[in-house]
């Protein structure tokens, strides 16, 4: 049985007068899922995102977050959704713990009880926010004005304020923007974590490698239209091809000949060889196996195929 849709649209458009930006696209991301959206500069990606949210109206199409329609029900279904989009805002003078701590002030109430406790009560305010903090790597500097951050740092700031209320669903838009490379890691270990305990991630974004290293399912965007949508070992399935890895790669090229398509070192790619062919022939010859599996297409190979 199919899990629960948590984002579900059906022929979702925007337009501005003449200029088609989202073209009626069908999204499904599943509880659980790890979403990659991907596509080109231009492509579209934000305005989903926005209609997502409630923040731009759709031309035509519906859009269903946590089974409940958007916007119409957006004050009921967006308490339980923790956003990043674009660059995020702050209060420049204040620290980020004021700035959490109004944000969290702002946010609708929900009820009595322990989810209360968790997502949104007064009295836990303060411990949320520093679990934020803490969470996203500003503990120590959660009492410095704003202005005098990084634009990483400002970035996980908008991450913390994603995170106060401990969302169901976590709609990202570019949320690694102006992190070096541990910072990068740290944020995909972070919800990596949420994930595992239950969050559902969209992660809209145009680094490849990072959705590569995170995603589990991956929706391609190309000049409006959603081009695929799939389970991302499904888009990085096999190319027909064999890798292999030997101890001597100038005997296994005179042994393949004219079905080596690449080689390096003892690295060699096969065309028309199965990988249990290949390795066959290489015992068979006593050139020692390191590796031999199926090639599979990469997740760049896959988007730049499918994008102009």
């Amino acid at each position: 049985m199919s899990a629960e849709p948590v984002i579900a649209t059906s022929q979702l458009t925007k337009r501005y007068g003449s200029v088609t930006a989202v073209d009626r696209i069908d999204l499904l991301v599943r509880q659980g899922d790890r979403y990659g959206f991907l596509g080109p500069n231009g492509s579209g990606k934000t305005t989903t995102v926005r209609m997502l949210l409630g923040l731009v109206f759709a031309t035509s199409g519906t859009v269903e977050l946590l089974g409940r329609p958007v916007p119409r029900q957006a004050r009921s279904v967006l308490r339980q959704i923790g956003a990043l989009v674009e660059e995020p805002a702050a209060y420049p003078h204040l620290s980020a713990r004021a700035n959490l701590r109004l944000l969290d002030a702002a946010g609708p109430p929900v009820g009595d009880g322990p989810a209360a406790d968790r997502t949104g009560s007064r009295r836990t305010r303060r411990r949320r926010i520093d679990e934020a903090l803490e969470r996203v790597g500003l503990a120590d500097v959660g009492r410095r004005p704003v202005r005098a951050y990084s634009l990483g740092m400002r970035q996980r700031l908008g991450l913390a304020a994603a995170l106060v209320r401990t969302p169901r669903l976590l709609v990202l838009d570019e949320p690694t923007n102006g992190l070096d490379p541990r910072g990068i890691r740290e944020v995909r270990d972070l919800l990596m974590t949420l994930n595992q305990a239950g969050t559902t991630v969209f992660l809209s974004s145009h680094l490849l490698a990072e959705v590569e290293l995170f995603c589990t399912r991956v929706g391609v965007l190309d000049r409006g239209r959603l081009v695929a949508q799939d389970d991302l070992s499904a888009l990085r399935g096999p190319t027909g091809r064999t890798v292999v890895r030997v101890d001597d790669g100038a005997a296994a090229r005179a042994l393949f000949g004219g079905r080596v398509a690449a080689a390096r070192d003892g690295h060699l790619v096969l065309e028309g060889v199965t990988v249990a062919e290949a390795t066959a022939r290489l015992v068979r010859e006593g050139i020692d196996v390191l590796e031999a599996v199926p090639e599979r297409r990469t997740l760049e190979d896959t988007v730049l195929g499918l994008t102009s």
